[in-house]
């Protein structure tokens, strides 16, 4: 036995390390068990070439003084230390197609956003303002979006129900505007059929809010929470897979790792993905609905993703992200695309290393991917704690997928090839073996408005000591997990009390709003 605690978390992505620093400030002793080499599933960061290379987090919104995630970081103790760029005002998220000159803009601002849309649409801005209007309405009835709501709005099956695609047609008849509004599905795996507008509405209106690029990647967040925990007594360990659970009398008693170490807790938190959190219940009786819920869950679809190492001072550094796509209908089809025609879309963003960037060190593609392209490779695994090598016929279908690539983006950054100095790729592997999803879903689970009472789990499971967290119990990014582990915490520590302490840490922050009232 290596030590008993009060809480053990069980995986250091973004879910984790907010769970396990909020409880080390509040006096608990807590202990993080990492498989990997390096904390933050997908706030991990990568180097080759000595350019630093996000896995996960191309941007951030709501962190601007007194806005949400501002909130919760500054409580956390990492808000004010994380170095950030801010994005283009005018146009932090850009929507191209093909034969289409136009770049269709998202500004940060309500007001902003509506008017530099309208300024491509004249004739649409009353449907763009409603349509922003109902973002936002959606957004603050969230629960803990924000922290000064009295009550926190209990939604119904009617609003979850409501679908991204059946609003955005609503308020316009525009096919292109349709398009653009959809256009940086990307972000969550939208799906035309099923994706709930709460979804697009919480994944869209933070960076609306602000929105900015972390320096030198996102993998500062987790540095600076590790930093946090161990400040406050907690402990964090790397190469430390949890392999086996030991439950006894309805208790997780203790678990034990791929080390052989054992370690024991009062209460245990996992971050991994809840079907590999019920492969490790493994026999142990809990109600079959439950674990059926889970089993059957849906996967989103994975990525395909070029990292580029490029030549000094040949490609302007733009500070926007493009979403790119072959027409309007790509935008709903991307992710059910025909081999044949992959890609139907994808998105450009650049890392920022200093402030004032004139000139890009690297640029970030990446497009959906489905499993089954890389199922002959499923038995292979290979990582930093854990190499291993896939054969000839894997590199292979890489280099074939990134000339394919290649073509597209040359379409839209003419002579691309020529300003590359390397090229790293990731697959759908890739995400399985870091960051644990089975099948290396980006976003945790579909969420479909066709069946609105299953989009989420409940942070406590059917042990009675074992808590859920993480971008698979409810919404995903920065943002979305944060507010989730948030509310894990909330079982054990009280929702009262946790909401006092954040509020009391943000006392002296202003709260900022733009003209909509939108803070």
């Amino acid at each position: 036995m290596h030590g008993s605690y009060d809480v053990i978390v069980i995986g250091s992505g973004l879910g984790g390390l907010v769970c396990a620093t909020t409880l080390a400030k509040e006096g608990l002793k807590v202990l993080v068990l990492e498989k990997n080499k390096q904390y933050g599933g997908n706030l991990q960061t990568f180097v080759r070439n000595r350019c630093i290379f996000d896995t996960g987090v191309h941007y951030i919104g709501g962190l601007d003084r007194g806005q949400n995630l501002y909130q919760y970081f500054q409580y956390l103790g990492i808000a004010d230390k994380l170095r950030l760029k801010r994005m283009d005002q005018d146009a932090f998220d850009v929507v191209t197609f093909d034969n289409d000159p136009n770049e269709y803009p998202y500004a940060q601002g309500g007001a902003n956003f509506v008017e530099q849309l309208s300024r491509h649409f004249p004739e649409e801005r009353a449907g763009i303002e409603r349509f922003y209007m109902q973002m936002k309405a959606i957004c603050q009835r969230f629960p803990l979006y924000r922290l000064d709501m009295d009550e926190q709005y209990q939604w119904n099956a009617e609003t979850l129900g409501l679908k991204v695609s059946d609003v955005i047609d609503s308020c316009t008849a525009n096919p292109k505007l349709r398009a653009v509004l959809a256009g940086t599905n990307l972000l969550y795996a939208g799906i035309k059929d099923k994706t709930p507008f709460y979804v697009h509405a919480l994944s869209i209106n933070s960076y609306i809010e602000s929105a900015w690029r972390c320096i030198n990647g996102g993998g500062q967040i987790a540095k600076l929470l590790i930093r946090e925990l161990h400040q406050h007594g907690g402990k964090a360990l790397k190469h430390q897979e949890v392999t086996q659970f030991h439950i006894e009398n309805g208790l997780l008693q203790s678990v034990t790792t791929a080390a052989g170490n054992n370690y024991r807790a009062e209460t245990f938190i996992s971050n991994m993905d809840p079907k590999k959190t019920l492969q490790l219940i493994g026999d142990y009786p809990i109600r079959k609905s439950y674990a059926s819920r889970i089993r059957r869950a849906e996967n989103t679809i994975s990525s395909f993703s070029l990292y580029l190492v490029l030549k000094p001072r040949s490609l302007p550094y733009l500070n926007r992200n493009y979403y790119h796509f072959k027409d309007e209908a790509s935008v709903w089809s991307n992710a059910h695309y025909r081999t044949a025609d992959w890609p139907n879309g994808y998105m450009v963003s650049m890392n920022a290393k200093h402030d004032n960037d004139s000139w890009a060190d690297t640029m970030t593609v990446f497009t959906y991917m489905r499993f089954d392209e890389v199922n002959e490779w499923a038995n292979t695994y290979n990582t930093v704690a854990q190499t291993g090598h896939r054969g000839d016929g894997y590199e292979q279908f890489k280099r074939l997928k990134t000339e394919i690539m290649l073509d597209e983006l040359e379409k839209k950054f003419p002579d691309l090839r020529r300003y590359i100095d390397a090229i790293y790729v990731s697959t759908p592997l890739t995400y399985r073996d870091y960051i644990g999803n089975e099948t290396g879903g980006m976003y945790g689970f579909v969420k479909d408005a066709n069946q609105p009472l299953n989009n989420s789990l409940p942070p406590r499971t059917k042990i009675k000591n074992l808590l859920l967290t993480g971008q698979g119990v409810s919404m995903h990014g920065i943002l979305g997990v944060t507010i989730n582990a948030i509310l894990t915490c909330t079982e054990l520590l009280g929702k009262e009390y946790l909401l006092e302490k954040i509020t009391a840490a943000n006392q002296t922050q202003p709260l900022i709003e733009d003209s909509y009232g939108n803070a």
